[in-house]
């Protein structure tokens, strides 16, 4: 029989031996992005997981937790309730990131700078996309937010929904998916009504650049929507950052 030489490398044949709550989870994230079990579907109940997996009620639930976190199933309480399966999708992609980046600000990790950074170098090539690759039916529901916005006060509850709506149709009209679900997830984030009272001085001329960007969408013409977006991004981080400034010092900030 040969032998193997000093010095050869060996054959790797072993894995990482995982712990039973690691082995239960990714047997079924496994079982998931397999479509195995498909979304809305709902896992066996606990206790016969439980049995299936050989493993105690707390292990199977701590993989469960993890699973949740993770945005692959769901648990729905009540006596119809239980867990089920989520939609995987670009959506889940960007609910996942808003999570982690809303919970590296509110520990500090990360500045709000650093995020409005990479949502502005997103949204300039997602307007730039979105005025080439829109459709019809992007381009009308475009229309129709811009024409909500420019009836709507600035004390209107709808607002945060209508700017969140207008910059993530933006986005999934660029035809990227991943670059949509980036763009939400730091829209989300960096939302300006999270962070300032506006002004309906600042209400008015956000409206107005909206109407710019959109124009340059309709008339298809990246280089004006890159020049829109820019102006907007910057204008509206002006007034964040004089806003925490303000609160920073005790002041009531001025529009």
């Amino acid at each position: 029989m040969k032998q193997e030489r000093s010095g050869e490398a060996s054959k790797v044949i072993g894995r990482k031996v995982l712990r039973p709550r690691q082995q239960v989870e990714e047997t079924i994230r496994e079982a998931i992005l397999s479509n195995e079990l498909q979304p809305g579907e709902m896992l066996p109940p606990e206790a016969e997981l439980a049995r299936q997996f050989n493993v105690s009620r707390t292990t199977l639930r701590e993989a469960l937790r993890t699973l949740t976190s993770q945005h692959l199933i769901t648990k729905v309480p009540g006596a119809r309730g239980g867990n089920f399966v989520q939609s995987v999708d670009y959506r889940s992609l960007g609910a996942v990131m808003s999570e982690s980046v809303e919970n590296l600000l509110a520990l500090g990790t990360v500045e709000f700078d650093e995020v409005a950074d990479a949502r502005q170098l997103l949204e300039v090539p997602s307007v730039q996309l979105a005025a080439v690759n829109r459709g019809e039916e992007e381009l009308k529901g475009l229309q129709e937010i811009v024409e909500r916005q420019k009836t709507a006060s600035v004390d209107d509850p709808e607002i945060p929904e209508l700017d969140r709506a207008f910059h993530t149709l933006i986005a999934r009209a660029s035809g990227n998916r991943v670059l949509a679900s980036f763009v939400e997830a730091l829209h989300h984030a960096t939302e300006p009504v999270h962070y300032l009272e506006l002004s309906p001085e600042v209400g008015r001329e956000t409206v107005l650049q909206h109407q710019r960007i959109l124009r340059a969408i309709e008339q298809q013409d990246p280089a004006a929507g890159e020049e829109a977006i820019v102006e907007h991004l910057t204008y509206l981080r002006k007034h964040i950052t004089t806003h925490q400034a303000a609160e920073r010092d005790g002041a009531s900030p001025t529009p």
